[in-house]
């Protein structure tokens, strides 16, 4: 992996604070934009015209993750070791990590057939999926791009589930030709893999 793909960032392992506090200096905000911007693209998205009805109530609410503090920034993370963590240059994704799990998760719940899903920070009566986005990049020790999801549900009646999912796609290198595509169909996994848990 070439040194000027990646701009490291080194945080104490104890410390999620300061490592919160100390992503700001990752980012470099200059007149030069990145060359690649990244978006996830549903691979099981419904046909055109394809339409749900119901209540509030009733829908299926995905609702946006929180995130671990090096996936809720733009850039994409490179896990360098246990400690340490650099971020892809020259790339960056269109919109918040989080949020872009989020519209892929609907998308592949409404292909699925699950009804009326919405997205919303709403509470309803109904079924609310949610969790936190815990990984969305590149894992050098093992050359794969990884997404990790601690998906909660909760259900009709006040009962809450939990389960994490995780996806990796191997024999990925850390450039924008390839992570991008890498990182959408892990995340495709995994949203597929939440989807069938929500039956």
């Amino acid at each position: 992996m070439s040194a000027s793909m990646i701009k490291a960032c080194f945080f104490p392992s104890t410390a999620p604070l300061l490592m919160l506090a100390a992503l700001g200096g990752c980012v470099s905000i200059g007149a030069k934009p990145p060359g690649t911007f990244l978006s996830l693209t549903s691979e099981a998205a419904p046909a055109i015209g394809s339409a749900s009805s119901g209540t509030l109530g009733e829908a299926t609410v995905v609702l946006e993750p929180s995130a671990s503090a090096a996936v809720s920034v733009l850039r994409i993370p490179v896990q360098i070791d246990s400690a340490n963590i650099a971020y892809i240059r020259g790339t960056q994704w269109v919109e918040r990590p989080s949020r872009a799990f989020q519209h892929l998760l609907a998308d592949t719940l409404r292909a699925r057939g699950k009804g009326l899903v919405v997205e919303s920070d709403r509470a309803t009566a109904g079924t609310r999926i949610g969790g936190q986005l815990l990984a969305m990049g590149f894992d050098v020790p093992t050359h794969k791009a990884v997404v990790r999801f601690e998906a909660m549900k909760w259900l009709p009646g006040g009962r809450i589930e939990t389960r994490r999912f995780e996806s990796t796609v191997a024999g990925v290198e850390p450039e924008p030709n390839e992570i991008g595509p890498a990182l959408n169909r892990a995340a495709n996994k995994v949203a597929a893999d939440v989807a069938d848990w929500v039956g």
